[in-house]
């Protein structure tokens, strides 16, 4: 009788292992050397992130002999904030981090994050802070990198000639039937700016020189603060990093504003049920711990993603031992 073979090996060769192993190695040289302490926080939490876009993988636990159901996290931001909070000083943390229905070229649905915290750094201090690291880590491939800074709202008037902040819904609509996108997304403002900005602005990002992509739209605020930009635009107080297409981090100048950030978790979880989505507990320890927070900046950039441009591989499985479909 006949069998199918079964492929038991890993998608990455060992080249690429060792050089994971080689950035774990200068990613915590280059925080040790900065006194920045390397934490660890639990994956499983009981309260799991309200984003309307990202998709918590569920748990199911026994606890004193009643079943609950616990969150794996999609970010030790939670966690890492409460650490903040109680007086740790700068953290960072290499961990792996889990999104539900998350696969394809740049996904899988387990991941490796690098998440790091800066008391009192202007969100400018962040973005010297990653180019010195950038320039560790990718050394080897480009030299000396030298990031430069662009607006959102100009990335797209450059791609689109459309303002993204003024924009009315119905130009938007117009935008996208202009370059091809003939979606009905219905009212969804902002669902048409994500729409044009994957298509047309995200991929042309990041060839020449890495960018810092800054000033997003206030509705892309998440748990970041919002400010005027020059313009005297509300925008939020955020950048990403762009290397070669790629978004590699993304970071908020942090909001502690514990009654600010309840109403955000709120009209998050109004917009799910309005979707059918799961309502989502809400971290009531991170609340708690807000009020003892000081001035933050703050930063997620994905590890395989580094590696990936680091060793000039296009999948990401290639970076990884084994994606979710054989692991």
């Amino acid at each position: 009788m006949s069998q199918d073979v079964i492929h038991y090996q890993p998608t990455c060769d060992l080249k690429a292992m060792r050089a994971r192993a080689q950035m774990y190695s200068q990613i915590r040289q280059f925080f040790a050397e900065r006194e920045v302490l390397e934490v660890e926080t639990p994956v499983l939490s009981q309260a799991g992130v309200t984003d309307v876009h990202l998709a918590s993988v569920q748990a199911q636990r026994h606890v004193q002999g009643k079943q609950q159901t616990h969150y794996l996290q999609t970010s030790p931001e939670f966690a890492m904030k409460r650490l903040l909070a109680s007086g740790s000083g700068p953290i960072y943390q290499i961990c792996k981090v889990f999104r539900d229905d998350e696969h394809g070229r740049k996904h899988n649905s387990e991941f490796t994050m690098l998440e790091w915290y800066r008391p009192n750094f202007s969100l400018k201090d962040l973005m010297f802070e990653v180019t010195d690291l950038l320039n560790v880590t990718l050394k080897q491939r480009f030299g000396e990198v030298r990031p430069t800074i662009l607006s959102y709202k100009h990335a797209f008037m450059d791609r689109l000639d459309l303002n993204p902040l003024q924009a009315s819904l119905k130009e938007l609509k117009d935008c996208c039937n202009r370059v091809g996108l003939n979606l009905d997304l219905g009212d969804d403002r902002l669902g048409y700016i994500d729409l044009l900005f994957s298509h047309f602005v995200e991929p042309s990002l990041g060839f020449d020189t890495p960018v810092f992509l800054t000033d997003f739209p206030p509705e892309l605020a998440s748990l970041a603060k919002t400010k005027t930009d020059e313009d005297g635009e509300l925008v939020a107080a955020r950048f990403e990093l762009y290397i070669e297409g790629l978004e590699l981090a993304n970071a908020y100048d942090e909001l502690i504003d514990a009654e600010v950030l309840r109403s955000r978790f709120e009209a998050d979880n109004a917009e799910r049920e309005k979707l059918g989505l799961h309502v989502m507990p809400i971290d009531e320890f991170l609340l708690a711990a807000l009020p003892q927070m000081t001035a933050c900046a703050g930063i997620a950039l994905g590890v395989d993603r580094l590696l990936m441009i680091a060793t000039e591989h296009m999948q990401l499985e290639k970076v990884i031992t084994f994606p979710a479909s054989i692991s």
